[in-house]
């Protein structure tokens, strides 16, 4: 019953979301042509996600906002350190990638963590403090992965199309 209620109580927009993240994951797993601004729509959805549950004025506590803060510093450079293989086809500008399953496996961990965290906060209020907390940290690291792996396409972008 209680999985129900949270079912019919998510916002359509979520799902919507999950939809779309669910067909760039397949999408991904194909090798693909694209312009580098289709490249960063996902990291762009992700930063916004991120950065939008910072929640400036609605909370008691710093711990959430230090918490996001922390997160996102910890794992931006693992974004930056991390990127993508793609070559640019000098002609035309745009980006080629090998297909990975590791857009869609990244996608659904990221949405499930944001979205259990969202769930616990609204179910339990007992555990409301720390879910908050761990939902701004997880908000925070997935802001800096996404800003991070943005930074390193976009200088690997530059790069590649100096080179050619």
């Amino acid at each position: 019953m209680v999985a129900y209620q949270v079912l019919i109580h998510t916002p359509l927009w979520v799902w919507g979301l999950l939809a779309y993240l669910v067909w760039q994951g397949i999408k991904a797993m194909q090798p693909r042509t694209t312009s580098i601004w289709r490249a960063l729509i996902v990291p762009v959805v992700f930063i916004v996600w991120g950065v939008s549950r910072i929640g400036f004025g609605h909370q008691d506590s710093v711990w959430p906002l230090v918490a996001w803060i922390v997160a996102a510093l910890v794992l931006l450079p693992l974004g930056v350190l991390t990127p993508r293989p793609f070559e640019v086809d000098h002609t035309s500008g745009q980006i080629i990638r090998p297909g990975s399953p590791f857009g869609l496996v990244r996608n659904l961990i990221v949405f499930a963590s944001q979205y259990a965290v969202g769930v616990i906060s609204a179910i339990d209020a007992g555990d409301r403090a720390l879910a908050i907390i761990v939902g701004r940290a997880i908000s925070g690291a997935t802001a800096g992965y996404f800003i991070g792996s943005a930074i390193a396409l976009l200088i690997a972008y530059r790069r590649k199309r100096a080179a050619g």
